[in-house]
């Protein structure tokens, strides 16, 4: 992966490699040759596949776990698409320091370390608080862009850059969160243009948003991709325009993964829009990308299956903050222990006739 000076947009895409189908066919032997029945694991064997193809994988033992969560503002706020008050995203940044928010006591029992960062609150700058700030809060998508281009394009640079520091701190593996009041408007309006559809097929209630008020808001997702005119081929130009700063610094941390060679676990319907961009950079992403769950959100199906990925996990979770990603790093720890200790099948006496295998997809 190019370094702090050198990288530019292409030079992180084009560090993204596909996974090693030699490494992913040894590993499918080695699973095949453990104490159970071919494909008795099922999706643990897949995934435990998938990790062994990563280049920056070189072990399943022991790896080191951590959720980037991106905080930000929105300009959208002011057009009524939220009922908690704006302030509650710096009150959560400082409470997720404190460790007792959804996402870190979910992640303390995966041991999961979760990293907070400021991208753009609306607030002063918070003690203890990595920032990459470039401004308080996005612009207004309903009345124009989001940021400038220019500024799109350097905090997604900047959360790539951070993904090596965490890596050369030690972390293999990272999920995304994010947290912002009034998030879920600007993630519809970016999978609504990326995926082609209507936004009434995408928008949801978000956090708790009155069910008779869902057409206002599926009005303002419309008023603001009418206003901005993104471009669907363009996936910065959409982040720019309909996006928002914690949507941009997802996208950065999962290319910033993907160009290292190590897995990036989705959270839920915020992530999935920040996905779809970093897919679009590269379709390459796709095969770093582990969705952890189904969002309740209404638009998640339909995300998910542009992005070709079935979630682990199906708990109707809406929280947000990485929640999700926090409970599915078990099931990574799961995988990589059934791989790491399990007994072999010729080391028992155990003798079982070859069968015809299912492909195994990643």
């Amino acid at each position: 992966m190019a370094g702090k000076i050198n990288m530019t947009l292409q030079s992180l895409i084009d560090a993204i490699q596909p996974l090693d189908k030699v490494k992913m066919a040894q590993a499918a032997q080695h699973i095949d040759s453990l104490l159970k029945p071919v494909d008795s694991l099922g999706r643990l064997e897949t995934l435990a596949i998938q990790l062994a193809g990563m280049s920056g994988i070189n072990s399943l033992q022991d790896l080191q776990k951590e959720i980037i969560v991106m905080c930000a503002d929105h300009g959208v706020y002011d057009e009524g698409v939220a009922i908690s008050p704006k302030n509650v995203t710096a009150i959560q940044a400082r409470n997720m320091l404190k460790g007792v928010t959804g996402v870190c006591v979910l992640a303390k029992n995966s041991r999961t370390r979760v990293f907070p960062v400021d991208i753009g609150i609306d607030c002063e700058p918070i003690e203890n608080l990595l920032s990459l700030k470039l401004a308080r809060g996005s612009g207004n998508i309903a009345q124009g862009a989001a940021m400038d281009y220019g500024h799109a394009e350097i905090l997604l640079l900047e959360s790539a850059r951070l993904v090596q520091r965490r890596i050369a701190a030690g972390i293999s593996v990272f999920g995304v969160g994010e947290l912002g009041i009034a998030n879920t408007t600007p993630a519809a309006a970016v999978i609504s243009v990326l995926t082609g559809s209507d936004p009434r097929d995408v928008v949801g209630l978000g956090a708790n948003f009155p069910p008779e008020r869902l057409r206002h808001k599926q009005s303002i997702v419309r008023q603001a991709i009418a206003i901005n005119q993104p471009d669907r081929r363009n996936a910065l130009d959409v982040l720019a325009k309909v996006g928002g700063f914690d949507l941009v610094g997802m996208t950065g941390v999962i290319l910033g993964a993907s160009a290292a060679g190590v897995p990036v676990v989705l959270d839920g319907f915020l992530s999935y829009s920040s996905a779809l961009a970093a897919c679009q950079l590269s379709p390459l992403v796709r095969d770093y990308c582990i969705p952890s769950h189904l969002s309740a959100e209404k638009g998640a199906v339909l995300a998910l299956q542009h992005l070709d990925l079935k979630p682990y996990l199906h708990l109707d979770l809406r929280l947000g903050e990485g929640s999700g990603a926090a409970i599915a790093m078990s099931l990574i720890d799961a995988a990589c222990a059934m791989y790491c200790h399990m007994g072999k099948l010729a080391n028992y006496g155990i003798d079982i006739p070859a069968v015809k295998k299912r492909p195994r997809i990643a």
